[in-house]
């Protein structure tokens, strides 16, 4: 049974492997119809119509983590690395019987490559589907306060 400290434990989980760079153990915790999806407007409701930071399925997330990973990617030498300090996650949902799962959690998230640090804060949306005692992300969406902003290239994950 999945419980409130299940979701919770989770999200602490994932920010933890996107910080010590375990790139394939972060994309397992992915449904196969997962997405990762990071609006452009504020309350947007359309991750297709409209254009988005980002919006990517399972295969655009794995290319990117190969990317990362790759030793020939000059672009990230010096390699960027990322924090993520989170507020304790509001838990949305949790129906065991219907197997869903929600969760938003408020975060500072600070990326750096070499001399150049970038923060950035927001809300990350976890929508989760349940088997069992295992949750996997069926949808994280990420909110940037400010959205609206120009922005360089953003190389890691919130």
């Amino acid at each position: 049974m999945i419980t409130e400290k299940t979701i919770t434990d989770f999200i602490y989980r994932e920010a933890e492997l996107l910080d010590t760079m375990q790139w394939q153990a972060w994309l397992d915790l992915f449904h196969p119809e997962g997405r990762y999806w990071m609006p452009m407007e504020w309350q947007q409701q359309d991750p297709v119509l409209q254009p988005s930071l980002m919006y990517e399925d399972l295969l655009l997330l794995k290319v990117r983590v190969e990317r990362l990973a790759g030793e020939r990617t000059f672009s990230q030498k010096p390699k960027s690395r990322c924090h993520h300090l989170l507020q304790a996650p509001q838990i949305v949902v949790c129906d065991n019987a219907a197997g869903v799962f929600k969760a938003k959690t408020s975060y500072i998230y600070t990326e750096t490559r070499g001399d150049l640090l970038e923060r950035f804060s927001g809300w990350a949306s976890h929508e989760f589907v349940g088997d069992g005692d295992v949750l996997k992300i069926k949808l994280k969406r990420v909110d940037l306060v400010n959205f609206d902003a120009p922005f360089g290239n953003i190389q890691l994950f919130m």
